[in-house]
């Protein structure tokens, strides 16, 4: 069967296992994150609290995925992976349970997400560092990374607007359960496949590697550069999320359904850039793509924040979604083309935490700026920073290519030899 160019990692088989599982699983998991945040908001009124679950949901990515690195290239990455789903499904029905009994509260919220945030510190670079052996040919590496933000992100377009009537019309209980539910689908996807192991290497201290892991990506200029800008971007782009609830109430005076209506709108803006990241074949102008996609979130926080039209606003987070894949993907796809085939766990374990790792700084930061001085100043500073981060890697670009590409020349030739 002859695909479609957008499609061309479809073709492999354990792809599109994968590809069918994640369509399930993440719109749960989005169901759970809006139920989440609307139910800490409620329970408290509290942005601080909404920058608290934040924190706690992510600051154990940071902290554990320099040691899962290590972990994820000595053994199994497909069985690992099947292990982290089950616990997340796991997770989830424990707060399905404690929610569904009322039992819930905020101190269940803030240690149950901070129990996902130990799994996810495994499963998110256990998950980057397998796509490649998900794809049968190295040149669908790239599609393969863009159609995981497509799916992503139309998770977050539908999933948040399906939480939010949800919500409204059964309680959040009921968006945790159907999460749980969620993970058999992506669990049977992942025992379906068919992966040849890796070749076995010498293992040394964990310490040593981890420390080798660091001085490849810090030790290489065009890494060290692409690593820092998405690093700072990450913790002052992407945590607008945790103040969506106070706009949807205190702004809007809407409901469930309007915070549903603010977190999907992003995803739409998301999908569309994700669709253009799927129509490429090259890396060749990638870097002006990850200049582009953080001003594109700096410009939208800003105008978000001033805007007090419902639609307006949504129109504007569309605009921070599709800045937001087209800074994460590309810098995916660039990293993942830099790495050695031995390094890729150690190096896709720092790629989270510079993406997801640093989020909870940001979150916290984020709900006690707002909480002290008002979300409109916090979203103008947040969004200057996007900013002006964005522009320094614009104007460092070309010394940045020059840099890379005789290591990806040599990397391409050695795969098709």
């Amino acid at each position: 069967m002859k695909w479609p160019r957008l499609l061309g990692a479809l073709q492999s088989r354990n792809y599109r296992l994968y590809f069918g599982g994640q369509i399930v699983s993440l719109t749960g998991t989005w169901m759970t994150q809006t139920a989440s945040l609307w139910l800490v908001y409620h329970l408290s009124s509290s942005p601080f609290l909404l920058g608290v679950v934040g924190f706690a949901s992510q600051a154990p990515v940071f902290f554990l995925a320099p040691f899962a690195g290590v972990w994820i290239d000595r053994v199994n990455r497909h069985r690992l992976l099947v292990l982290t789903q089950v616990l997340s499904m796991i997770q989830s029905f424990a707060l399905a349970g404690l929610t569904l009994s009322g039992l819930i509260n905020e101190s269940w919220l803030v240690g149950l997400s901070f129990l996902q945030g130990l799994i996810n510190g495994i499963d998110i670079p256990t998950r980057q560092a397998l796509v490649i052996a998900f794809v049968e040919r190295r040149e669908h590496l790239s599609n393969a990374i863009a159609l995981n933000s497509s799916l992503f992100n139309l998770a977050r377009l539908v999933g948040p607007a399906i939480a939010g009537y949800v919500i409204a019309a059964f309680g959040a209980g009921i968006c945790y359960l159907a999460d749980g539910f969620s993970y058999i689908a992506v669990i049977v996807g992942l025992l379906a496949m068919k992966i040849v192991p890796g070749a076995k290497r010498e293992a040394r201290h964990p310490w040593i590697e981890m420390r080798e892991g660091f001085q490849y990506v810090f030790g290489f200029r065009p890494m060290r550069v692409l690593m820092l800008t998405l690093a700072l971007i990450s913790a002052v782009g992407f945590s607008y999320t945790v103040l969506t609830p106070m706009f949807a109430r205190d702004i809007f005076h809407g409901d469930a359904r309007v915070l549903g209506y603010l977190m999907s709108a992003s995803g739409i803006g998301a999908v569309i850039a994700a669709i253009y990241l799927g129509s490429r074949t090259t890396i060749r102008g990638l870097g002006n793509v990850v200049a582009l996609g953080g001003a594109l979130m700096g410009l939208g926080l800003i105008a978000f924040c001033l805007s007090r039209w419902l639609i307006v606003s949504m129109a504007c987070l569309g605009v921070v979604g599709m800045g937001g894949v087209l800074l994460m993907a590309s810098s995916n796809t660039l990293m993942q083309s830099m790495v050695e085939e031995d390094k890729r766990g150690r190096v896709m374990s720092i790629f989270t935490m510079a993406f997801t790792g640093t989020m909870p700084v940001g979150n916290l930061l984020i709900g006690s700026l707002a909480g002290a001085v008002g979300p409109t100043i916090t979203f103008v500073a947040s969004g200057a920073i996007c900013l002006i981060v964005a522009f320094a890697f614009y104007r460092l670009l070309p010394q940045l290519r020059a840099a890379a590409a005789p290591l990806i020349a040599r990397l391409n030739l050695a795969e098709t030899a």
